[in-house]
Formats: C-alpha cells, sequence, structure tokens
C-alpha cells in the first residue's frame, strides 16, 4: 500500500456512498441459510480447544517477552551511552507497541469466549465464563445483552449498543431550518478534543458500557449496569446467572489484587491493566452509509446486513480477532456457527447478498476517524435513516416509493 492510501476510503465505501439513495434489501434467512453447508454448522470442542490453547500460549509467550524489555533497553543504553535516547524516545515506543500487541491479544480472548465453542452448553459456559472473566467482562451480563444485540441489530427502539444520539437528545435546532452554524456550534469541535473523545471512547468505552449502559439504549434508567442483577437488561429468570458472572469477575479481582500484592503496581500497570481496544466492534457497527431502522422497516435480515465486514489491520487482526471483524455479517445471521467456518460461510452468501453485503477496506485509523466525526446523530422521524455528520448532513437517504 502506498503511504498516502492510509488516509483514503476503500473502493466498496466509496460505491455505496455514490448510491445517493438506498433501497432496503428484502432478502429472506431461507435463502441465505440454503447457501451455507450444513457442515460448516457443527461445532467442535477439541478444535476451538486448540485455538484457545494457541492463543493463550501466544499470549504468554508475548507477555514473557515483555519481561525482557527493561533489561534490553538498559544493556542498550550502558551499550550506546545514549541512555537520554533510550530512556525518553525508545522505551516509551516499546512499550507502546507491547500495549498494542497485548491490546489485541486481550481482544482475541474477549472474541473467543463467544458462545459458539462446542455442542455442550455445559462446555461453553466454562470456558466463556474463564475467558471473558480474564478481561474484566462478565460473562453472563454480556450473553444476554450481545443475545437482545443481535436480535434487534440497528433497530433504534430495542437494540443494545451503539445506539446513536438523535437530533432532540443532542438539541439541535429543526432540520428545516438549521444551517451549518448551528450544527458547528453545538457539535464541532477541535480535532485535540475529538482525539480525546475517541481515546476515552476506544480504550475505556467497553468498561463504561457495561458498568452504567453508557452508549447503551437510552430507554433504561440511569445508572443501569450489567453488574447489577435487578437491571431491565435481564429477564428474572437470568438473575442467578448475573450473580455468577459478578462472582467471577470478584475472583478475578482478587487474584489480580494478589499479583499486584505480590510483584508490585508497576507490573500490573505494565503486564495487565493497559486496556484492550473495541475499535473493531465499534467499526462493525457505525458508518456513515449503514442504515438504522425503526417501527415496521425493521427486519432481522436487514439488522444483520447493517453492519460492516473490515479487514481490520490484515491478516494479523483476522487471526488474533479470530474472524469476528472479517466475517461479522456472518456471525450476524448465523450465531450457532463456531468462529472458525465464518469465512467459509461469508463466501457462501456474498452471492446471495449481491450488493447489500456491505465489505470497507479502507485503512482502520482512517475508517475509525471517518466514522467518528460523521456519525453523529440521526433524526427523530423516519423509519430508515443514516447517520448526519457534524454540519448535519447525510451521505445517504432511504429511496422514496
Amino acid at each position: 500500500m502506498i503511504w498516502f492510501q492510509i488516509f483514503q476510503d476503500g473502493p466498496e465505501y466509496e460505491a455505496r456512498r455514490r448510491r445517493k439513495t438506498f433501497t432496503p434489501p428484502t432478502l429472506s434467512l431461507k435463502q441465505l441459510r440454503d447457501a451455507v453447508p450444513r457442515h460448516l454448522f457443527e461445532r467442535s470442542t477439541a478444535k476451538s480447544s486448540l485455538y484457545i490453547a494457541t492463543h493463550i500460549l501466544l499470549t504468554i509467550g508475548l507477555h514473557l517477552s515483555a519481561k525482557r524489555i527493561a533489561p534490553a533497553l538498559d544493556l542498550l543504553a550502558a551499550s550506546t551511552g545514549h541512555n537520554l535516547l533510550v530512556r525518553h524516545i525508545l522505551r516509551p515506543l516499546v512499550w507502546l507497541l507491547f500495549w498494542g500487541w497485548q491490546g489485541m491479544f486481550f481482544a482475541g480472548i474477549w472474541c473467543l469466549g463467544h458462545d459458539a465453542l462446542s455442542p455442550r452448553r455445559w462446555v461453553n459456559a466454562v470456558l466463556g465464563i474463564t475467558l471473558h472473566s480474564f478481561v474484566l467482562t462478565p460473562y453472563y451480563s454480556w450473553r444476554a445483552t450481545h443475545r437482545t444485540h443481535h436480535k434487534a441489530t440497528n433497530n433504534l427502539d430495542r437494540d443494545e449498543t451503539y445506539v446513536p444520539p438523535t437530533r432532540k437528545s443532542l438539541k439541535l435546532p429543526d432540520g428545516r431550518v438549521a444551517v451549518k452554524m448551528d450544527y458547528a456550534e453545538i457539535l464541532e469541535e477541535t480535532p485535540a478534543f475529538t482525539l480525546f473523545k475517541l481515546f476515552v471512547r476506544q480504550f475505556f468505552g467497553f468498561q463504561l458500557y457495561l458498568l452504567h449502559n453508557r452508549k447503551g439504549n437510552p430507554r433504561y434508567p440511569r445508572w443501569t449496569s450489567h453488574y447489577k442483577p435487578s437491571s431491565l437488561l435481564f429477564r428474572s429468570e437470568e438473575r442467578h446467572l448475573i450473580v455468577i458472572s459478578d462472582v467471577a469477575i470478584l475472583t478475578m479481582l482478587f487474584l489480580l489484587t494478589y499479583y499486584t500484592r505480590t510483584y508490585g503496581s508497576r507490573s500490573f500497570w505494565c503486564y495487565y491493566l493497559m486496556p484492550w481496544m473495541v475499535m473493531f466492534t465499534y467499526l462493525q457497527h457505525s458508518d456513515p452509509t449503514i442504515p438504522y431502522y425503526r417501527k415496521d422497516e425493521w427486519t432481522f435480515a436487514r439488522g444483520a446486513l447493517a453492519t460492516v465486514d473490515r479487514p481490520v489491520f490484515g491478516w494479523v487482526g483476522r487471526y488474533i480477532l479470530h474472524n469476528i471483524n472479517t466475517d461479522h455479517v456472518a456471525h450476524h445471521f448465523f450465531t450457532a456457527i463456531p468462529f472458525y467456518n465464518l469465512p467459509a460461510v461469508t463466501e457462501a452468501i456474498k452471492p446471495v447478498l449481491g450488493e447489500y453485503y456491505n465489505y470497507d477496506s479502507t485503512p482502520v485509523l482512517h475508517a475509525l476517524w471517518r466514522s467518528f466525526t460523521q456519525c453523529a446523530f440521526v433524526e427523530d422521524e423516519g423509519d430508515i435513516l443514516f447517520f448526519r455528520d457534524w454540519y448535519g448532513n447525510s451521505l445517504l437517504e432511504p429511496k422514496q416509493d
């Protein structure tokens, strides 16, 4: 890739943008299911366990290699005599590189914790709660809202995650009289502040969502939490499972406290605490060319198609994140299919989906900035809606009958 291409939109995104209007799909689930070979639905405990073991071993190897960072840099400083250069420039860069890789591998552990690992429910539960608790995600709580998200993807009334703000919630003027200055006065930010918000969202947004439903559906009361068994997020029969999740998280926190007391807070900060990125989940569901639905216009198929497959960090992202970013459309249609079969499912359903298959090869950092600055709000009226930017403009509009 030529260096300046990292700041360009992908050709697939450009093609969607050029359409100007959008006609909602009328595909049936039967068409898609018939296109997928039966053997791809089969789940293997042994195969899933092998993937998990490999990922854990690689994560341990990364951790052990990080143990050599400080001694190696000290030796380099002593042998070259450039102590200030090593300490103030090279050392931060090396640690940032390690934290980036660690964040990817921790995100991969979270991806592995999805349910489609084994035909045995108890195996899925044990593996899921172990993997999720390691990265401080309450398994049963997350599973409950994730299930609702899959059942109501991009339904503005019922979806659970990445529910966009509306014109009314942002106190914007009526779209029929507003001018660019009205939007700029309320929405436009300095690049530095936008970067700060982007940093907070990507590195802390997921835990804030779990803690108090940050960026979740606004229909829930304030301080709705994934850690509260009585929360309206859950059915009454799920509350004992939420308690189990909380106990598992408390157990992990106890182990981390023991680790910190044994090895020191510096070791805890360097080798565990640095947060892992959630940009891949944000980009799956936040894009200026992807619709949201209300009322009778929403169907399960339309919701599942309102997501984007992205080659986040190329083959590295595909391997470490276990296809969740490159084959997310297939995942939304067939949650029971194991992650290692998703690439084959994507290839099977692409001919059926045709132009409604959303893929975007835009480099990830450019796509992240584009979505963060252009996906500002949606209108309060209308059954098919697209994001509007800081100046009230949308790239696509629903085709009028």
